[in-house]
């Protein structure tokens, strides 16, 4: 009887053990969720970057239009990478339920994806008409 109760409470505790390291894993993909979503944020501001790059190195050039319409091009670039990243970083959130740590709201992405979006756009205004 003392055989049956003790292998009872070890496939308990591999089955506690077991429940940890999936919810363990699922905090590990929250934090992932979170450096991927940071990741394509800094491919966006590099888009930017090559775009003022760009009007920077050939503002010279004959006709300026082309020079901004190719920085325009990394602008709107940086701006669909910008939404593009908070649609999937919210996604993949939405299917986690984090255990030991604390997730970022999806309404952060969301407003760091606005104010960033606003800072290209702006960029492209001074771009454009400066």
């Amino acid at each position: 009887m003392a055989d049956e109760n003790d292998s009872t409470k070890l496939a308990q505790s591999r089955t506690d053990w077991a429940e940890s390291r999936t919810d363990w894993a699922e905090d590990r993909t929250v934090l992932a969720n979170e450096r991927t979503f940071a990741a394509w944020i800094r491919t966006g501001l590099t888009c930017v970057v090559i775009a003022i790059a760009l009007q920077a190195v050939f503002g010279e050039f004959e006709p300026t239009w082309i020079a901004k319409a190719a920085a325009t091009v990394f602008l709107i670039a940086a701006v669909a990478i910008f939404w593009s990243a908070r649609a999937r970083a919210g996604e993949t959130l939405q299917k986690l339920n984090s255990r030991d740590c604390d997730a970022q709201p999806t309404r952060n992405f969301t407003w760091l994806a606005i104010i960033l979006s606003a800072g290209a756009a702006g960029s492209g205004f001074i771009l454009w008409w400066l």
